[in-house]
């Protein structure tokens, strides 16, 4: 094994360390089937492995991995596969994790769906602030658009999630 695949390994494996748990609360919040989510982030972790060549900027490898894990999300739910809105059948006798919780309860549903109906950058960006706590640098980095865009996105995306949870109500 060379040292730069050594290297490669050991880059992957701290960033898996650091950032996995993150990534997967990002996809619980586009797929609602925990095994799933964890499942899509270990994609992201394998395509950064494979793309350690490209990707040589290492401040870039959270931003790649959070876009691919987006992607992937994206992918998962257009496959027809659990999505946002139907929720697979589960094991009652199974420990429910946090998520599971906070999915089910209603309002936090309402909002989920809300969110669901929005245009995608729109989502993204909603997503990547408010409920992993990202600054406007870091979703551009992440979705490749300017500042200025992600601070467009997320002006119309409050508007637009305030309009619906207001119908809802």
């Amino acid at each position: 094994m060379s040292g730069d695949s050594e290297e490669g390994d050991r880059t992957v494996a701290r960033l898996f360390r650091a950032h996995a748990p993150e990534l997967v609360r990002m996809a619980r919040l586009f797929v609602v089937d925990r095994n799933a989510a964890e499942d899509l982030v270990q994609e992201a972790f394998i395509r950064l492995s494979r793309s350690l060549g490209r990707v040589t900027d290492e401040t870039k490898h959270v931003a790649y991995l959070r876009a691919i894990v987006l992607n992937l999300a994206r992918d998962h739910n257009r496959r027809g596969l659990v999505s946002m809105r139907h929720q697979a059948p589960t094991n009652d006798l199974d420990p429910k994790s946090v998520e599971d919780h906070l999915v089910g309860r209603e309002d936090q549903r309402a909002l989920l769906d809300a969110l669901a109906g929005l245009p995608v950058r729109q989502r993204d960006c909603l997503t990547l602030r408010y409920l992993l706590d990202l600054g406007v640098p870091e979703i551009a980095a992440t979705l490749d658009v300017s500042p200025n865009s992600v601070k467009t996105h997320l002006q119309r995306g409050l508007a637009a999630l305030e309009q619906r949870l207001e119908a809802h109500r």
